[in-house]
């Protein structure tokens, strides 16, 4: 019923509450005790005050103590009247067997003495050590002393009466708490331990491979966004597993491609259909070179994978390194019937690699070149914008629609519909772009263009001292 981690909780739970509720207890017995024979003292202060203050009354009307000591009765009279109408409850004060009054008003617990210290009435616990004594005065004048018992030689039955209805209040307080507890507890238990249940079973099936089962978010909890990172976790193993073998089936269709040329010239060659000339071998050696170029992009696309990418970083002129490869390849865009249009902001310098930089540049104007309708433009725009290099590379038609744009430095996307493929290519071209960019700590974004086509806006960290 429970899981391991919920039965530790629960017993954490049931431990926890145990101690706080045996403390709880064991504090207020103390309590209890202590206030009620501070109660008892209290009372029983008021009550002495009272005594002596009719005894002295009475030694004064009758000038001396023999109207008690001649007449036991007088004496209970006199604490029956003086202490009974202090008792909060009269009605509970029943009297004992031969009309004697509660234990607290016992005329055995008090002695009354005269000025020679001669016990005039009482004194039956006289001798006990924990009697106290207060001198009675008239006018001054010493006239006798009331001895009586101290609550805490006087209270024996009544406090274990009360403290143990007191208790046993207590006890079942808290033994109702501890069983409320337990409950509460076994529920929180169950509940915690079925979610983390359900999620340790998600884990192992997607440490298994299996990317498809979906927990229940419920709540806003700790751990409902603990199951919405796991089917986060989830959707994108299964993402990435499925790009992973569309990755795989693509790298093969686009090796397969040179392959079939390759082995079907060579075979033509073989039986004589083709001859083995200059030309025949310079065909070889494009598709070769074609092939080459292949798996160096896919190499360096691994590189950037597993962060292995070679490009040391220096010091260098953007402007001028990025105005000089375009200069040198506007004659080659204008054979396409691209236009090429500048507008560079001079000496910006950032930390770069220039072999991985010209890389960049040779990429994004071979995707130009490929995907831009003649006549065509391309304007290139470099300016700084704070702290950061922008490079504006902007082309005309045809566009791409913006659902499709974030997939462009997918590897091996090709927008068939708006961009024509009569030039070929591999796709990987925009996905090695995106990489070379990502290696100078810059960002590469697409966006429709005013000129009709692609707008890809880059942005680098201009270095100190700029």
């Amino acid at each position: 019923m429970f899981s391991r981690l919920g039965l530790k909780l629960l017993g954490a739970i049931v431990l926890v509450n145990v101690v706080l509720g045996a403390l709880i207890f064991f504090v207020a017995a103390r309590g209890i005790d202590d206030d009620f024979l501070g109660y008892l003292r209290r009372t029983q202060e008021a009550r002495i005050d009272t005594l002596s203050e009719t005894l002295i009354e009475g030694y004064a009307r009758h000038g001396s103590w023999n109207w008690l000591a001649e007449d036991r009765t007088a004496w209970r009279d006199v604490l029956r009247l003086t202490l009974m109408p202090r008792l909060q409850d009269p009605s509970s004060a029943r009297a004992a067997p031969g009309g004697l009054p509660p234990p607290m008003i016992d005329p055995r617990q008090f002695v009354l003495r005269d000025t020679r210290g001669q016990t005039v009435i009482g004194g039956f616990h006289a001798a006990r050590n924990d009697m106290r004594y207060r001198e009675l005065k008239l006018d001054g004048e010493p006239i006798g002393q009331l001895g009586y018992r101290a609550p805490d030689g006087i209270i024996t039955s009544i406090d274990k009466i009360f403290l143990h209805r007191q208790l046993r209040n207590l006890g079942i307080i808290t033994g109702a708490m501890l069983l409320t507890s337990l409950l509460l507890a076994s529920g929180l238990a169950w509940w915690l331990g079925r979610r983390i249940r359900d999620m340790a079973q998600a884990t192992q099936a997607i440490a298994h491979g299996d990317y498809t089962l979906r927990l229940r978010a419920r709540g806003k909890d700790e751990l409902s966004r603990l199951s919405s990172d796991i089917n986060a976790l989830a959707r994108g193993l299964e993402h990435n597993r499925q790009s992973r073998q569309q990755w795989v089936a693509d790298i093969a269709h686009e090796l397969r491609t040179p392959l079939a040329i390759l082995r079907g010239e060579i075979e033509a060659m073989q039986d004589g259909v083709r001859a083995l000339d200059q030309r025949s071998l310079q065909s070889l050696a494009q598709e070769v070179s074609h092939l080459n170029r292949l798996i160096e992009d896919l190499r360096l696309l691994a590189q950037s994978d597993a962060h292995t990418l070679e490009a040391p970083l220096e010091h260098i002129d953007l402007s001028a390194q990025l105005h000089q490869q375009l200069e040198e390849s506007r004659e080659w865009l204008a054979e396409r019937g691209i236009i090429l249009t500048l507008d560079i902001t001079p000496h910006l310098f950032i930390q770069g690699a220039p072999h991985r930089l010209r890389q960049l540049w040779h990429n994004l104007l071979s995707n130009t070149q490929a995907y831009t309708n003649a006549p065509g433009l391309l304007h290139v725009t470099l300016k700084r914008q704070g702290h950061k290099a922008v490079v504006i590379w902007e082309d005309s038609a045809p566009g791409v629609a913006p659902a499709q744009q974030h997939r462009l430095t997918e590897r091996l996307f090709r927008v068939d519909d708006s961009r024509s493929r009569r030039h070929g290519g591999s796709g990987l071209g925009l996905a090695i772009a995106s990489a070379l960019v990502r290696l100078h700590g810059a960002q590469m974004t697409p966006a429709p263009s005013p000129l009709g086509g692609l707008r890809w806006h880059m942005s680098f960290a201009l270095d100190e001292g700029t």
